[in-house]
This record gives C-alpha cells, structure tokens and sequence, in this order.
C-alpha cells in the first residue's frame, strides 16, 4: 500500500475521484461528445475491453445487451478496473468514468472508432448517461458504483466476490443518433469476440 499521489497515471490520474468541471464541458457540448449515438458510447466502452484483452495478450469475450427498458448493459472477461488500497486503507478504483482519459479526450489525434468518430473515453458514456452502473471483478474483490450524469451517486460499494474477473458498465442515455451495432463493428476489436443481445422491439422507441 502506498499513497495513491504516487501511483503512475497511465490512462486516467489517480489523484482525484472526479473531475466536475471536465464532465460538464462534455454535457455542455451534447452535439460534439454525444454524436454517434448509443452505437459510439457502446463502442467507447468496447474499446476498453479491447484494451484489456491486448494487453492479457488473449482474444476476450464481450457481450452487449440492449434491454427493453433503454439500457445497455456491456460485460467483458478481463481483469476489471484496476482497483488499489491506499496508505490509508481505502480502496480507490481507476476513475475511468469521472475523470478525462488523458491518452485521448484533448487528443487531435485521437484514433477514430469503427464509427469513424474519434474515441474520447468512458468518461463521454458517463457524463451523457443520466444513469450508469460500473461493476468489476478482480481476482482479489469485486466493487460496484452508481453515476448520475458521471458524478457518483454513492460510495465505492464492495460486493460478494465473483468467481470471475470482469468489468459491467450498464448505462441509460437519450442522446440522438444511430442505436444498434453494425457487423463491421463487431469485427472492428482485434482482440475481442462480441456478442450482441438486442430486443426485437426498436431499442430507440423505448427512450420515449
């Protein structure tokens, strides 16, 4: 254990739980960060996943579930969200969803998503959900925490350990465009295999 202003920032800083001001200037630009739909927050999330299974140096499994009630529920098999205990015996995890990606979010480089769209961070799904559920698993614990809008509604939330490693994001939004996965999204992820379970009803209609 040690003091979490020492941990080395990789994607996100571990200095700070939330970052206010970086996911209003995302709410406050609905028409820029929510383009692309459900169809690009969904593939924000998957590009994440892609990232663990790369880094795993295995093919990984992911499942998107799209719900009658309007929400999106994406699961993969990974390690889950790195979650640490600092010095002061609190448990901190990785804050991917309220805090910026520093690889991409001021990046005008950014690389482009199978949408063509450029890839911002889980911290866009977040900021434009007015609900978003986060839960991981890792080999020594398993956490859960509820954001409105990206901020979070509640304490980091231990729950009884799985007998796998993962990560869930389920998350409600009403930003407009494209709802549903192409094939070639699904072949877009090198290093996962998605599957994708939808309503036969139009997910779209289910938001209003």
């Amino acid at each position: 254990m040690s003091a979490r202003s020492t941990w080395t920032v990789t994607t996100h800083d571990w200095a700070k739980d939330v970052d206010r001001a970086h996911l209003v200037a995302i709410q406050d630009r609905r028409d820029l960060y929510g383009a692309g739909g459900v169809r690009h927050l969904i593939l924000e999330v998957l590009s994440y996943a892609n990232d663990e299974a790369e880094s795993l140096g295995r093919v990984g499994r992911a499942r998107v579930i799209m719900r009658p009630n309007a929400t999106v529920t994406v699961v993969d098999d990974g390690r889950g969200t790195d979650t640490r205990t600092d010095s002061e015996g609190h448990v901190i995890r990785k804050p991917v969803m309220a805090t910026k990606d520093i690889r991409f979010f001021d990046s005008v480089n950014s690389p482009r998503l199978p949408d063509g769209l450029p890839r911002r961070g889980m911290s866009t799904v977040a900021a434009l959900s007015t609900e978003l559920v986060h839960e991981n698993h890792r080999t020594h614990g398993s956490w859960s925490q509820t954001y409105r809008q990206g901020i979070p509604e509640d304490q980091l939330r231990q729950l009884r350990k799985s007998d796998t490693t993962g990560t869930s994001v389920t998350f409600r939004t009403d930003v407009e465009g494209p709802d549903a996965l192409t094939a070639g999204d699904l072949a877009a992820f090198p290093w996962l295999h998605v599957e994708v379970d939808q309503p036969s009803v139009s997910f779209r209609s289910r938001l209003h």
